[in-house]
């Protein structure tokens, strides 16, 4: 799936979910502290800011789900011979320069 069709989903499920609260995009946007032209050009176009989308899923729902899909994967054990093995292969905070 490309980036924009993505962006134009999620700004679809967003909208959905402010039509099932009964919400104008002027109340969303009041509630949210996001500007009105900002929320109108999301739903339209699926462009926002990391900020804004949080700011606006506070209000519809669907920030909590989000952290939750986020979450990296935790690595399930067999044995301790695993657990050691990966105690050497700890998850990196920085990338490495070219």
């Amino acid at each position: 799936m490309s980036l924009s069709r993505t962006q134009k989903l999620i700004a679809d499920h967003v909208r959905d979910r402010r039509l099932l609260m009964e919400l104008t995009q002027e109340g969303l946007a009041e509630r949210s502290g996001v500007a009105l032209s900002t929320l109108r050009k999301f739903e339209q176009k699926g462009l926002i800011s990391l900020d804004s989308l949080l700011k606006i899923l506070m209000v519809v729902g669907g920030l909590e789900q989000l952290l939750d899909a986020l979450k990296p994967d935790k690595p399930a054990f067999n044995s301790i011979d695993e657990v050691l093995k990966q105690d050497n292969n700890t998850i990196k905070k920085r990338g490495r320069r070219k």
